[in-house]
């Protein structure tokens, strides 16, 4: 529910309850928590907020509209982020091990309406890689990303429900199958997944000759020139690679 408040911009009172202890309240305003000024308190209301969600009993109530009532803050921690770096930490290498072995063979993609704003570059990779339903060998190559980070990032999604599955698991003890960095990069360069078709990847292939070729392109200045023929070289030899 944090992750969802803060990613809708929520604006409010929160009010969280573990059992058999008194009520906390947090001002929310654009799926922010509000918070007095300073660093110190910052890092107190992570603490709080760490420490009540992992309560084993936890009553969350939050009224829209209300934070006009609450004092004025100039401080604030975007519940979005927080959510997702509170979740990734308790990723071990067991849990990342159970992780595994439950999805292999699973199709999994991101819940559009749910997927979090990208941090940087790999988690817009990640992103992208699961706009379709891909198995985890199929993520993993595309991402171009470190393992334990995807896994962690797939651990967040799974949390706040915003990972989609698809089939079922046709060999939990089957290992991963492990593909060439080379050849992975060969897919990711003419846009393919791991499993496609020999006609998909000429295909891919052919759109992009068609793009790239110097030939085909008589306006083009002399830096763009050279810019197309190292970009049709690569994809040239990227084809080369998988067929």
């Amino acid at each position: 529910m944090l992750y969802r408040l803060g990613r809708q911009s929520a604006s409010g009172l929160l009010k969280l309850t573990a059992r058999n202890a008194r009520p906390e309240v947090f001002a929310l305003r654009r799926g922010a928590a509000m918070v007095g000024e300073g660093e110190l308190a910052k890092r107190a209301l992570v603490a709080r907020l760490a420490r009540l969600v992992n309560e084993d009993t936890l009553e969350l109530v939050f009224e829209g509209g209300l934070t006009s009532m609450h004092p004025p803050m100039h401080n604030s921690l975007a519940l979005a982020d927080w959510a997702r770096t509170h979740i990734e930490a308790q990723l071990d290498s067991a849990l990342a091990d159970a992780l595994v072995a439950k999805l292999a063979g699973i199709r999994l993609s991101v819940r559009p309406e749910l997927a979090p704003e990208p941090l940087d570059e790999a988690d817009r990779r990640m992103l992208v890689a699961m706009t379709l339903p891909r198995r985890l060998d199929q993520i993993w190559p595309l991402a171009r990303t470190p393992r334990f980070r995807l896994l962690a990032f797939i651990h967040f999604l799974r949390a706040v429900d915003a990972l989609a599955v698809e089939g079922v698991v046709a060999e939990r003890s089957a290992p991963i199958r492990k593909i060439d960095p080379r050849r992975a990069a060969a897919l990711e360069m003419l846009g393919v997944n791991d499993d496609a078709e020999p006609e998909d990847v000429k295909r891919a292939y052919r759109r992009l000759a068609r793009a790239l070729h110097p030939d085909l392109q008589p306006d083009a200045d002399a830096d763009r020139r050279r810019a197309l023929e190292r970009r049709f070289a690569e994809v040239t030899a990227a084809y080369e690679m998988l067929v």
